[in-house]
């Protein structure tokens, strides 16, 4: 059969377990969403895929028009302000508890099976 050899992280070995290492996907749990650098424009893109906030954006892209602007500009953006704002945190908050409990997970202590 096939044979696969494991290499102890420790001591004189780091060197060779480190180039053989990247060879291999690592065994990680990553149930989170977003990272720092893609959170906002990620989390953007899928709040626009709900309908209400396509329609709050559309009533906001209309009165930018001088023909039909109803009232103030600033005030028909603030419904949409903080609908994605309160969405965004909640995200974000959801997503760090995510987070916190993958890495709670991937430090456990495991048992090894060896005949």
């Amino acid at each position: 059969g096939k044979r696969r050899i494991v290499i102890p992280c420790l001591g004189h070995f780091k060197e060779e377990y480190e180039k053989v290492s990247k060879l291999y996907m690592n065994n990680k749990i990553r149930t989170t969403r977003y990272t720092l650098w893609n959170f906002l424009p990620r989390n953007l893109f899928e709040q626009f895929h709900r309908v209400a906030n396509l329609y709050f954006l559309f009533l906001v892209v209309l009165n930018w028009v001088p023909l039909v602007e109803a009232f103030q500009k600033e005030i028909t953006m603030l419904p949409l302000i903080g609908v994605l704002t309160i969405i965004a945190v909640k995200d974000g908050l959801e997503d760090y508890s995510r987070y916190k409990m993958d890495k709670q997970i991937n430090n456990l202590v495991t048992k090894v099976y060896s005949r």
